[in-house]
């Protein structure tokens, strides 16, 4: 006979242990101190840092320990503006998401799962696509260009793209009905003329072939950005190989410092990162860890002057240390992490009325005047398109003022977009005092396109 087995036994310790979190505004003159203490679980870490990575809070401290069944972490944080957390909603919301009723300890979230081997996924009332493969100037002209001849809605999409490769997430709903996409024949259509356009011209060679699609609950858009960045870094050396030539335009200096080392007296390995200090860097480094399915037991971070420095103390799921023909895969994998979200040249903040294909229209007019879209980030609130772009010129040269001044004279009068020049070292090295360190700010408009929707 077998012995009866509680469910709720093994929830016990937790239970009586829930997640406690403390918002520390006294003890530090220049940020605060976020404290999270927790019993332990697989990717916990992880899933603080996307709490407040979501906030688009800048981590300049942190110290991590999970030892012994029990997680502590102490976290120094400023805004976007680079001052304290003092937002009672803001606090409120970090209090909830990371405290006792929080499900920082319940089942991990469908965003940890790698995705589907599915073109696209209905979730609600939009359909969520995920496409990777092969990057080339005017890709995303193309795919908004396919997505609204077929009568398809973006209601938001993220973008990102690393030396040869580009991954991106985009949420659309049905122009006629502005409810998800269910139509299998119809999902299908979609489908092959997107990955039509990701194989692009040259379809028939190794790098076009490697255009698919990869689809999950995506409820953690930059997580599965990295998950499919990161299942692309040892696709036929491609993207090794990129990496080893010109350097992308980041010169010696500026790429990141990463070594792993072997600490044998605590059987850990010990992960080394030195780079240009930014947003979400810790996130970064820890969500590219955990895909590879390394658990983090300690950590140190810290900032000195425009770096960042992080010591964290690593193990493999089988609570060994990594084989030493692991090391170079990680220090691969964990620089394309780390410069994959890095944008330099010029972004291009869109406010205005939303329309059907008014992204297929801006990203047209930002190829015919010889830009490359290097990061989207498009949403949709209220009726109004709050999207950003990240544009450079093709050959990584910055981008002529003529040619700007070339955008002024096509667009019209009515909707304001703001052009900010992101310098490279300021786009690594975010200075929270002075606004982000953007110089070079103008203003002008899209009015005409927006303006075919009062025709």
């Amino acid at each position: 006979m077998l012995p009866y087995f509680d469910p709720e036994y093994e929830n016990f310790n937790q239970r009586i242990n829930p997640p406690r979190v403390c918002i520390d505004n006294t003890t530090c003159s220049d940020c605060t101190l976020v404290k999270v203490d927790s019993m332990n679980k697989n990717g916990i870490l992880l899933e603080v840092l996307q709490v407040l990575s979501d906030l688009d809070l800048h981590i300049s401290k942190a110290y991590i320990t999970s030892d012994g069944g029990w997680f502590m972490d102490v976290f120094h944080v400023v805004d976007k503006q680079g001052q304290k957390v003092t937002d009672d909603k803001t606090i409120k919301y970090i209090e909830k998401a990371l405290g006792p009723e929080s499900n920082l300890l319940g089942a991990n979230k469908g965003s940890n799962s790698p995705g589907r081997s599915v073109g696209l996924h209905s979730i609600g009332d939009h359909t969520a696509i995920e496409l990777k493969g092969p990057d080339r100037t005017g890709l995303l002209s193309e795919i908004f260009a396919v997505l609204a001849e077929l009568q398809c809605n973006v209601l938001a999409a993220e973008m990102w793209t690393h030396r040869t490769r580009v991954a991106c997430v985009v949420y659309v709903n049905d122009v006629a009905t502005g409810q998800a996409i269910g139509d299998p024949r119809r999902l299908s259509r979609i489908e092959d003329r997107l990955r039509h356009v990701l194989r692009g011209y040259g379809g028939g060679d190794a790098l076009g072939a490697l255009a698919n699609f990869a689809v999950g609950t995506t409820s953690h858009v930059d997580r599965r950005l990295h998950q499919l960045m990161h299942a692309d870094v040892d696709v036929d050396g491609v993207t090794a190989q990129a990496q080893a030539g010109d350097g992308g335009g980041e010169g010696d200096d500026d790429r990141p410092a990463v070594t792993v080392e072997h600490c044998v007296e605590k059987s850990y390995s010990v992960v080394n990162v030195k780079c240009r200090d930014r947003s979400k860097l810790l996130y970064d480094i820890v969500c590219t860890l955990t895909d590879m399915e390394y658990v983090v037991f300690h950590a140190a971070v810290s900032s000195e002057a425009s770096y960042g420095v992080q010591e964290l103390y690593i193990r493999r799921k089988d609570d060994k240390t990594l084989f030493k023909d692991e090391a170079e895969k990680v220090i691969r994998c964990l620089e394309a992490a780390i410069s994959r979200r890095v944008c330099e040249g010029f972004t291009l903040e869109l406010c205005g009325r939303d329309r059907v294909g008014l992204l297929s229209d801006v990203t047209r007019v930002l190829r015919e005047h010889g830009l490359t879209v290097t990061r989207a980030d498009v949403t949709t609130v209220g009726g109004q398109a709050m999207n950003v772009f990240y544009v450079r010129d093709p050959s990584g040269k910055p981008v002529d003022m003529k040619t700007i001044e070339g955008l002024r004279g096509e667009v019209g009068q009515t909707v304001m977009l703001s052009v900010k020049s992101v310098p490279a070292a300021t786009a690594k090295t975010p200075d929270p005092a002075a606004g982000g360190g953007m110089s070079k700010t103008s203003f002008f408009s899209f009015g005409s396109l927006f303006a075919k929707l009062r025709a």
